[in-house]
């Protein structure tokens, strides 16, 4: 089993002058609900290298053991530093592609024409995609094989509007994922904020929040096995 997870390699958060970029608990958490299952998994990001890391998710209430895990892998942080080019990337050779969040997607990946090409191939190819908090909003711009909205009609979430603004971020972000997905024609359902919630609709899978993004793994996981 093979697994594609696609970070963004965007850090500025809006005219903030505050940095921005993955947040490490959606990357740490589902990294090892795959290796522990024997998975490979591959890094890649839209440049490349060693993207961004959201500076607050490294702070010590947003840690977890398995984000302590990971910073203390040192494989791990070795494959995170040369993360490969998105554009230069495929669905060929991987089982699924799993999207972390962080606000950094918000700026790039939503916009990146390599990722709507991922995102819709691989659908089209009948292998799954994953994306937590931020992540389904760069579902944007991905079409459906109709032409209509990839999430037109499919039962979906991704971080709340209710947790947007407790993080007093509404009016910095690009968009608000809750009302992007639900624009689109995406049934937009949520549990309380910061709750662990995924949605399944066929082969797309998402998930609402940080504490999502283990649930969601483990989803994405029971898909490949036929569960």
């Amino acid at each position: 089993m093979k697994i594609l997870m696609v970070l963004t390699s965007h850090d500025t958060l809006g005219d903030t002058g505050r940095k921005t970029g993955f947040w490490l608990e959606e990357l740490a958490a589902p990294y090892y609900v795959f290796k522990d299952a024997g998975a490979e998994v591959v890094l890649a990001s839209p440049k490349g290298g060693r993207p961004p890391l959201d500076p607050k998710s490294n702070e010590p209430g947003f840690q977890t053991d398995l984000t302590r895990r990971f910073e203390a892998d040192d494989a791990a942080n070795a494959q995170l530093s040369e993360t490969v080019r998105l554009d230069g990337v495929t669905h060929d050779g991987f089982d699924a592609v799993f999207y972390p969040g962080g606000h950094g997607p918000l700026w790039d990946l939503a916009e990146d024409p390599a990722s709507v090409r991922l995102i819709e191939a691989t659908l089209r190819a009948d292998k799954p995609v994953t994306l937590v908090c931020h992540a389904p909003g760069v579902l944007r711009h991905a079409k459906a094989p109709d032409g209509k909205p990839l999430v037109a009609g499919k039962a979906v979430t991704g971080f709340t509007n209710t947790e947007e603004a407790a993080v007093g971020l509404t009016d910095v972000v690009p968009f608000l994922v809750e009302d992007e997905l639900t624009r689109n024609g995406g049934t937009f359902s949520k549990a309380g904020d910061w709750e662990p919630y995924v949605v399944g609709d066929g082969l797309l899978i998402t998930g609402q929040n940080p504490a999502s993004s283990g649930p969601a793994a483990e989803r994405l996981l029971g898909l490949l096995a036929g569960a």
